[in-house]
């Protein structure tokens, strides 16, 4: 045999690199724009009126979607949010902080004096605390004198402004609280804007200053009463109860030069910076209160977010959830209250129309298709679902969080969803 093997290079056939066909991205949806804020109403000769819903049905949720208040809303809020683009909480100065959020802090000191004049009762249950119930009954007996101390004299104007600052807590027969109560907070800023007492370059201090004052104020709330997530998605959804300190926080830090969003997942990055960001800081509580380490087990919708590729594309995605989870569904924008300053649409139907309670004593919420069933049991359906009283009861994190610190006989048992 030759001691060399043969040259077979002139023999194998050539490496020739497969042509693959490149691959196109879907290119996702745009992010909805800020409309542009028109200036506030005149005010000569107004009359005021006492808020209540008018989105009753798909109908009424569809003559509203093509409003101008619709519009008026997406304003305000994407407006805030421009306002704190590549701003930090420190940003804010003191002297920006005009009488009138100076008085908005004091009124959110007051309620959390009345929550300490209030402490909930050790019932033993992980769900809503019924102290709550009077805890919203001393805040809506203080309201005339808050709204007095922020310049606002009329009876009929104080009743309508004030509507959307004792919604903003929660609801009252259920004991739960949701996006729709925040929403309603900063509906409550609205109506003090378009009284002109909130001018553009307050805007700033809105959401840097005066949100996380209301956020630590709803924290000790719900770790109190334990209040129940109003709508939860569970472990799938954002966040149990906020929703704007996403949107705000990824407007932040849009440009910054080394928190990433994968920055969510280190510890150290999230105990220095998070008094500097809402995005941040709201991640950390999250962390603090669920029942098993790792945003992965606990928030698996923050933790793919957590994936994309910056805080714009972040951003965009928070505008598309304000509007598809928000605005755009019925059984949350049923609570949504209308008066003389953030108007209806004629031609929506009226709560006195079709004999409904008020909204802070009905059990169900917002009607849409109500019916017994056999055992007699009231159902009320939504055209998008299940109600609430076809489901079960979806304890808060804060509340199986705060039983097992108690201790006692036993911890509970640790699980990774709520």
């Amino acid at each position: 045999p030759s001691p060399h093997p043969p040259d077979l290079s002139s023999k194998l056939p050539k490496l020739i690199p497969r042509k693959r066909t490149p691959r196109h991205e879907p290119s996702s949806a745009p992010a909805p724009p800020t409309p542009s804020l028109p200036q506030p109403p005149d005010l000569t000769n107004h009359t005021y009126l006492k808020p209540s819903r008018r989105i009753l049905g798909k109908e009424d949720h569809d003559l509203f979607l093509k409003s101008d208040t619709c519009t008026l809303v997406q304003a305000w809020i994407f407006g805030l949010s421009d306002s704190v683009c590549d701003r930090s909480i420190s940003s804010v100065k003191q002297t920006d902080i005009t009488p009138t959020l100076q008085t908005i802090l004091e009124i959110l000191r007051s309620a959390e004096d009345i929550l300490s004049r209030c402490p909930p009762e050790d019932t033993g249950s992980r769900f809503g605390n019924p102290v709550f119930k009077t805890f919203l009954d001393e805040v809506e007996t203080a309201l005339p004198q808050w709204h007095t101390q922020l310049g606002l004299t009329s009876p009929s104007q104080i009743a309508e402004v004030s509507t959307y600052l004792h919604h903003a807590f929660g609801n009252r027969s259920r004991i739960d609280y949701g996006s729709g109560h925040e929403l309603n907070f900063f509906l409550w800023l609205l109506c003090l804007r378009q009284l002109s007492l909130l001018p553009a370059p307050t805007h700033p201090a809105l959401a840097l200053v005066i949100l996380p004052a209301y956020l630590r104020l709803m924290r000790k709330i719900q770790s109190s009463y334990y209040l129940e997530p109003a709508g939860s998605h569970g472990v799938w959804g954002l966040d149990d109860y906020q929703f704007l300190p996403f949107l705000f926080g990824a407007s932040q830090l849009v440009h910054h030069a080394y928190i990433t969003p994968r920055s969510i997942h280190n510890a150290l990055v999230l105990e220095e910076e998070r008094s500097s960001y809402l995005y941040l800081d709201q991640v950390a509580f999250v962390n603090s209160v669920k029942n098993v380490d790792g945003l992965r087990w606990h928030s698996p919708m923050l933790d793919d977010i957590s994936s994309a590729k910056s805080w714009l594309k972040i951003e965009a995605g928070m505008r598309k959830m304000f509007v598809k989870e928000i605005l755009e569904k019925l059984p949350v924008m049923q609570h949504f209250l209308f008066g003389s300053l953030i108007t209806a649409v004629q031609g929506m139907t009226r709560e006195e129309d079709v004999g409904l309670e008020d909204e802070m004593e009905e059990q169900e919420g917002g009607e849409v298709k109500v019916f017994d069933d056999e055992a007699g049991k009231r159902h009320v359906h939504s055209a998008t679902g299940w109600g609430d009283c076809c489901g079960i009861r979806v304890p808060a994190a804060v509340g199986a969080e705060g039983e097992e610190r108690k201790g006692g006989a036993g911890r509970l048992r640790r699980v990774p969803f709520d």
